[in-house]
């Protein structure tokens, strides 16, 4: 994954000037042999903050490890001001954790009360409207507190992509998908950068692609991929010249960000002057951590890249699509066990999800596009697609969204795809996610979400909930466990 940040973890401690700093550094260092045990690479950084000065020495040094992911760790109660200075100051994610009293035998001299402190911490962090991450209990033993952190290693990851992340978007959001045209200035708020295109920009830079060298070896390494499933081999050049005029794109105008995403147009318009669908190519590029979203998703193509940084694996964009008719759940009940038919749904696209996540991927064409465009005729300008079943498999379903007034919300739910043919076409799966009904009504449907869902591959809900609260969103919607009712749910059933 060539377009996901590295994390680079730091670990400062803090020691409150009447207590001993002894205290800190011991834990300290047993919080990274814990780190190393379990192969947690992690800077430990020398200077132990007791006051101000000892923060401007800690920045030095955590610059000089290159440090970009920062853990605060109280080794005893610890000064909250030079503590939430050091997070105010420190360019990358923060987390903060504190030490837990090892032994009813040294609660005398050895006593932190970290666990008093990191309330006080809490409290400064408040006043510099700062949002460290701090894990569901933040104290702990050694080896507790490296579990922590590993914890927090894909929620900074989310975080530094998006610091330095670019969305390039081509054409105009669809009229009819108005879900798509959320409004970008939160965009800004939180860190991404957008440059918005136009279908003819998109269309020159396809055009000025041809002949590039790296055409022909981009359509065999496609024609390797597909294998037996390359039904359309006349069709790779094409496919590979717009793969290149996107990466070509992307290494010319990232500028100032380190990492890019795109979200284009992808039809009505696009197949009569390309002469294809463009949904392999999506997923070609989003198995080396670069979505593309169709009909300009620019939130879309943000949740998937947002999945991706959380699982490092390769994330899609699909429609929450269609249900499952209940004979196939009859027929399929040794696979569904404990799921209400209400709980299963068909995730699908025309052909965006990564081969390596699909069962029998192969080039064809859009069928629903071929209705519009191609009626009656033999498939042509609608070729493209990789079609095939999702893999049975762990997932999270996911959004980012802007309101119509620009305050961000956000939703995560963690489920499985079946091991169920869904019999029909595209990129399409039979996924499986407690209560899901209820979460359809009253989180899709209540808070008015788009189609559109970010797929990743595991379960990354802890990573992607933790990441969207660290952002400031406040509205975060997940699938309720039967007897917890949402607020909007009607109590009479």
């Amino acid at each position: 994954m060539k377009n996901v940040p590295k994390v680079k973890l730091g670990i400062v401690a803090v020691s409150r000037d009447c207590f001993p700093i002894e205290l800190s550094r011991k834990r300290r260092t047993n919080v990274v042999k814990a780190c190393r045990a379990k192969k947690i690479p992690i800077a430990e950084i020398a200077t132990i903050i007791e006051n101000e000065k000892d923060t401007l020495k800690a920045l030095a040094e955590l610059k000089e490890r290159g440090v970009n992911a920062l853990v605060l760790y109280l080794g005893n109660f610890g000064p909250e001001g030079p503590t939430t200075i050091l997070a105010q100051k420190f360019d990358g994610p923060v987390m903060v954790a504190a030490a837990a009293e090892e032994t009813g035998k040294d609660l005398i001299g050895g006593r932190g009360d970290a666990y008093c402190g990191l309330l006080n911490t809490s409290y400064n962090t408040g006043l510099r409207k700062l949002r460290p991450y701090i894990p569901e209990y933040p104290v702990g033993l050694p080896e507790e507190v490296a579990d922590m952190i590993a914890g927090f290693i894909p929620v900074a990851r989310v975080l530094l992509g998006l610091k330095k992340l670019k969305i390039f978007a081509f054409g105009p959001r669809p009229q009819d998908f108005l879900a798509c045209n959320a409004p970008i200035k939160p965009l800004y708020d939180i860190g991404v950068e957008i440059m918005e295109n136009s279908e003819l920009d998109l269309y020159d830079i396809f055009l000025k692609a041809k002949g590039d060298r790296a055409i022909k070896a981009v359509a065999r390494d496609m024609a390797r991929e597909l294998g037996a499933g390359n039904a359309y081999p006349d069709l790779l050049e094409k496919l590979a010249q717009y793969e290149v005029a996107l990466t070509k794109f992307m290494a010319d105008h990232l500028g100032a960000s380190e990492y890019g995403v795109f979200a284009n147009k992808c039809w009505p318009s696009f197949e009569p002057f390309f002469g294809f669908v463009p949904c392999y190519v999506n997923s070609r590029l989003a198995a080396r951590g670069i979505p593309v979203s169709c009909e300009v998703d620019i939130y879309g193509t943000l949740s998937e890249y947002m999945a991706t940084c959380a699982t490092e694996l390769p994330a899609t964009l699909l429609d929450i699509n269609n249900t499952v008719p209940y004979d196939m759940v009859k027929a399929a009940k040794k696979v569904v066990g404990d799921y209400k038919p209400h709980d299963l749904f068909m995730g699908f696209h025309c052909g965006n999800t990564s081969s390596a996540c699909l069962i029998g991927g192969g080039l064809n064409y859009q069928l629903i596009m071929h209705r519009l465009m191609e009626p009656g005729k033999k498939p042509d300008i609608t070729r493209g697609t990789l079609e095939g079943r999702i893999k049975a498999g762990e997932i999270t379903i996911f959004r980012l969204q802007s309101t119509a007034d620009t305050l961000l919300r956000s939703y995560v739910a963690q489920g499985e795809v079946l091991d169920i043919d869904p019999k029909s076409f595209g990129g399409i799966g039979v996924f499986a996610i407690k209560e899901m009904g209820r979460f359809y009504r009253h989180v899709l449907i209540e808070k008015r979400f788009p189609h559109h869902t970010a797929v990743a591959f595991a379960h990354a809900g802890k990573a992607l909930f933790a990441a969207v609260r660290m952002l400031g969103v406040e509205d975060i919607g997940s699938n309720r466990p039967a007897g917890m009712p949402y607020a909007t749910e009607n109590p009479f059933g």
